[in-house]
Parts: C-alpha cells; structure tokens; sequence
C-alpha cells in the first residue's frame, strides 16, 4: 500500500550545507573561553560564554587585542607631525612679523607763528611749531611726555614739557603743534631784537626735543635736534619750514 510505503521510509537526513555553515561561523567566531591550547576550553568568566560585556562594567574591563592589530599602528604619522611643524613655524612666523618693534620717528614740519613781546630788559617770544610722528608699528604707540628746550648761540632761552599726549594709531602718523616760551635777556640781542633800523631781525633757534613713548610693553625714547629761523624784532603769523 502507498500509505506503508510512505511510513516505511527512514527520516531525512541531516543537511550537508548546514555543517558547513557551523564551520565558517566557528572559524570567524570562535567560541568564547579560555585560551589554554585545549579543544574543550573553559567558559569565559567576564562575558560567560556569550560575547558581551555587562552594562556597567565598561570602565572596569580591559580589552587585550593582537599586537599586529591595524588599531595599533598609526597611520600618516609622518604627514601629521610636518603638517603640525609647518603649521607652528607659520604661526610664529607671524607672530613676529606682526609684534616685531618698527620704528617710531619725530619730525619736524614747519613754524607756524612767532609772538614777539617787548619788555625794558628782555624780549620774549612764543613760538608755535608743526611736528610729525609716524607710528610703522602694527600696535598703538603711547606718548607719555615730550621735552623741548630752545636754544640761541648755545644759550637756553626756554623749556616745555608736554605730557598726556594722544595715542599713536598703528601703521599711522598724527601731527602735532607744540609752544614753547622764549625769553631773551642778553643785551646784545636785545638791541639787535629791538633796533628799528633793521628791518628783519633773524634770529636761529636751536630746538631740542626729547619724546618718551611706550608701546608693546616697553619704552623708548626718541631725540630730535631741528633748526629754524624767526623773526625776533616783529610777530610773524607766515608759517615756514623747520630744518
């Protein structure tokens, strides 16, 4: 009869293809236990065999890896460090490109007016000169105080001192006028100041200027030696050049 025909047949068999799956499987997951060189190696203690760790045990489990693994060896090491040495050298480059002291210079630029008074034993004068101060710092410069002092025939006549003075914006120049009081006692050049037969009465005028400025944490001092010539025996509102 069909129906003991079909009875009588043996079971199926085992599937071949699911052997060699088991296989791959174990060579690419082996299972998890002791590395002790024995087919039948123990149980791993920390993950029991079923290859994760327990939440909360991460900071307290060290993972062991293959010293040839790929993790260990660092790659383009070399290309790094030359791009973080150029990338240094760059920055200090210009570091002292940008704070690197310039040069802060006074010059004279003209005499704008000369004021002349007359008095029975002197003749005194205040004149009002034209500076320049160039700034070819990349920082502002501060003028803490300027010092003038005038000179005739090598004889002082007058001295000012000017402080607080503005700040110097970088890269930059700023003109300035400064006064200074003149006061001439010697006889001779009071009757060559006063004569009214002459009708231009020059006199040469020796300034010495001394300027103490601060920038980028440090100071400095800058001195000046100009001449200019005025007219002692009128006033004179014609500004004309200093030398």
């Amino acid at each position: 009869m069909v129906t003991s025909a079909l009875n009588s047949k043996s079971p199926a068999g085992p599937d071949p293809t699911e052997g060699t799956e088991n296989v791959k499987t174990l060579k690419h997951f082996p299972p998890y236990g002791a590395m002790n060189g024995h087919s039948s190696g123990e149980t791993c203690p920390t993950c029991r065999g079923t290859g994760r760790i327990p939440r909360g045990h991460e900071d307290q489990l060290v993972a062991v890896i293959p010293c040839n693994d790929v993790r260990l060896k660092p790659r383009r090491t070399t290309l790094y460090v030359c791009f973080s040495m150029v990338l240094c050298l760059l920055l200090c480059c210009l570091i002292l490109f940008f704070l690197f002291p310039r040069s802060v210079t006074l010059a004279p630029v003209s005499v704008l007016s000369v004021m002349v008074y007359f008095t029975p034993g002197s003749v005194d004068m205040r004149v009002t000169n034209l500076i320049n101060i160039s700034n070819e710092n990349f920082v502002p410069v501060q003028i803490i105080e300027l010092n003038v002092q005038g000179l005739v025939l090598r004889a002082i006549v007058g001295t000012t001192k000017i402080t607080n003075m503005t700040t110097i914006p970088s890269c930059s120049q700023k003109s300035d006028t400064i006064q200074i009081d003149l006061s001439i006692t010697d006889k001779g050049l009071n009757e060559y100041c006063k004569s009214s037969s002459i009708k231009i009465h020059t006199l040469f005028l020796e300034l010495q200027m001394t300027m103490n400025i601060s920038y980028l944490s440090h100071t400095e001092q800058l001195s000046l030696d100009t001449f200019e010539y005025i007219d002692c025996g009128a006033n004179s509102t014609i500004p004309h050049p200093m030398r």
